[in-house]
């Protein structure tokens, strides 16, 4: 059972991994594209917008981390009643989301548009438009979730990854299509981007109704206490998706108000660039999540301790790899990335990767936590320090500090998170504290250390051009791999590694 779970949890890896890769590759080149042919200043407001509009997103992203989690829970019990129930109460409920969202987002979010935000002269009505458009692209994306949320939770995830992989090819033409199409390119950006969302939803749907049982329209399955639990559950993952939300597009917002629209793109830049090398290792956490929440509800505590211990280190070293050269390298690679680089947006880009990197180890631990549904603690805890970054932002922004030091009270902020994290997962699941910290912090820090030093010493000796920079970035996968495999992991997992790599062999060699 172990052997198999572990072969389906590496498959599912090397394909997300994958998938990755080439939306990794799509959407720097997107953004260039979209970059150029919107300006430094459209930009800035396309990211103040996106910002405003995502303040609402903890809706759809709550409900699908409830959906895949009651998903996983009754397929760990294997209970095809209970399957049929989760889809049904998820469904009234995201019905019910979309609806809430659409009057409060052309009520209050229009009036903060109006009122409020910092928009260029002439630009006003521009950017109205595409705060529609992007309105309309996440009432899209509430009914997609919980389609997307199903697949996730039957782990097929090579089904997913191909559907994705679609979705970034369809952004790439959009990008296209905006060079050539002659009108507003705020405005007709923000409509093709709603296209690709309603196509992107029309598949997920087709593909669940036809593939799994428990997805039809047919008959209602009803449950009150299910949809009580599922409320319950959600209800503290709310806040918990508010409280992140505020901790990075709130900010963006923040700094719309007290700097100019350059500064705004250079913090949409760093999110941008975090989040895409950050998916690296959340995808990796994607395949970990179902298995721990079905090793959870079928009681193989040992297993699922196994999963976090051992999953924390590999999500961290899965973005160490990217991390690294891109921060020591990271004035070279936008500069050959971008053909404006807005000031700001080196440092802004490294400080993002910092605290990307400080919460791929509490990646496992909040999967761990959602298993037992008991949220109130976790959420509360955490999602009060999220709202506290946002609260010491604002307070060293009106006190005359930098723009950078945003990401500065992010990272200290993270850093409490991931010692909370630990304990509160201790307390819900009785997971052993003093065994992660040794088995995965410390090895962890050894890593970072051994390989940062000689890597920026490297980077500060050599002279300035692109092959120097090559060199640097080649070197450093070489040797952050190398240290990851003999120091960075065990015996236990460094047979694993070997084990999946031959079992791709085959494979690889028939293709």
């Amino acid at each position: 059972m172990t052997s198999v779970r572990n072969k389906r949890i590496a498959n599912n890896t090397l394909m997300l991994y994958f998938r990755q890769l080439l939306i990794l590759v799509v959407s720097l080149y997107t953004v260039r594209i979209v970059l150029d042919e919107l300006g430094v200043e459209d930009y800035g407001i396309y990211g103040a917008i996106g910002g405003i509009v995502a303040l609402s997103t903890f809706l759809p992203g709550s409900l699908a981390q409830a959906t895949q989690r009651f998903f996983s829970f009754a397929l760990g019990e294997q209970n095809d009643e209970r399957l049929k129930k989760t889809f049904s109460v998820n469904l009234v409920l995201y019905a019910s989301v979309a609806l809430f969202a659409f009057i409060i987002l052309q009520t209050v979010g229009l009036w903060f548009v109006d009122a409020e935000l910092a928009v260029p002269e002439g630009r006003f009505e521009a950017a109205k438009v595409l705060y529609h458009c992007a309105t309309l692209t996440f009432l899209v994306s509430v009914i997609t979730s919980p389609f997307m949320a199903i697949i996730m939770a039957h782990e097929d995830m090579t089904l997913y990854a191909y559907v994705s992989i679609l979705e970034a090819f369809m952004k790439l033409g959009v990008v296209f299509m905006l060079q050539y199409i002659a009108w507003d390119k705020l405005e007709i950006y923000g409509l093709l981007v709603l296209c690709v969302g309603v196509v992107n939803a029309i598949l997920y749907i087709g593909i669940c109704l036809y593939r799994y049982e428990e997805c039809q329209f047919r008959k209602i399955y009803w449950d009150s206490a299910l949809l009580k639990e599922i409320i319950g559950f959600t209800g503290w993952t709310v806040f918990g998706q508010i409280s992140t939300i505020a901790r990075t597009h709130a900010v963006t917002v923040l700094l719309n108000q007290s700097f100019s629209p350059a500064v705004v793109a250079a913090r949409a830049l760093s999110v941008q660039i975090a989040s895409q090398v950050n998916i690296f290792s959340g995808n990796f956490n994607a395949s970990l999540y179902p298995p721990i929440i079905k090793s959870y509800a079928a009681n193989q505590r040992q297993e699922m301790y196994g999963l976090i211990t051992g999953g924390s280190k590999i999500t961290f070293f899965l973005l160490w790899l990217f991390a690294l050269p891109m921060m020591v390298e990271m004035e070279t690679i936008l500069g050959i990335w971008l053909t404006t680089v807005p000031s700001d947006t080196v440092l802004f880009a490294q400080l993002a990767l910092v605290e990307a990197l400080i919460l791929s180890v509490s990646m496992p631990l909040t999967a761990a936590a959602r298993a037992p549904g008991k949220m109130k603690a976790y959420e509360l805890t955490l999602g009060t320090i999220q709202i506290g970054i946002l609260l010491t932002a604002w307070a060293v922004i009106a006190g005359g500090a930098p723009a950078y030091s945003v990401f500065v009270v992010a990272i200290v902020a993270n850093i409490l998170m991931f010692g909370v994290r630990l304990f509160l997962v201790n307390r819900l699941t009785g997971f052993p504290m003093a065994n992660f910290l040794r088995s995965t912090a410390l090895p962890v820090l050894i890593i970072v250390f051994l390989t940062a030093l000689p890597i920026y010493a490297m980077n500060q000796l050599l002279p300035v051009g692109y092959y120097w920079s090559a060199l640097v970035i080649f070197t450093s996968f070489i040797v952050s791999t190398v240290a990851m495999y003999f120091i960075g992991l065990d015996k236990a997992w460094r047979m694993k590694v070997v084990a999946m790599i031959r079992s791709r062999l085959p494979t690889l060699q028939s293709a």
